[in-house]
């Protein structure tokens, strides 16, 4: 795996879990009875979007570090399903 692979790689990813992580525990601000001014009352009240990046981080370098020892130690290669 090259560098340029590996940081592909990683933000296809990162991107991936941060979309799959976004909609987990979100409230909208008509289920709170908390309606801004001038906002959708469907918008969230609170998207916690610093934990969910951080989370999402944290994600998204352990399943990469796993997927880099599986290709590194070539317990696994993806190429051998496509080029035969």
């Amino acid at each position: 795996m090259t560098i340029t692979g590996a940081i592909i790689i990683y933000i296809v990813l990162w991107w991936v879990i941060l979309f799959t992580i976004l909609p987990l525990k979100i409230k909208s601000q008509l289920e709170e009875n908390n309606i801004y001014k001038g906002s959708e009352p469907g918008a969230p009240s609170n998207p916690n979007l610093k934990y969910k990046l951080y989370l999402t981080t944290l994600l998204t370098t352990v399943l990469f570090a796993l997927i880099y020892i599986i290709n590194y130690l070539e317990i696994f290669d993806i190429r051998d399903f496509f080029i035969k």
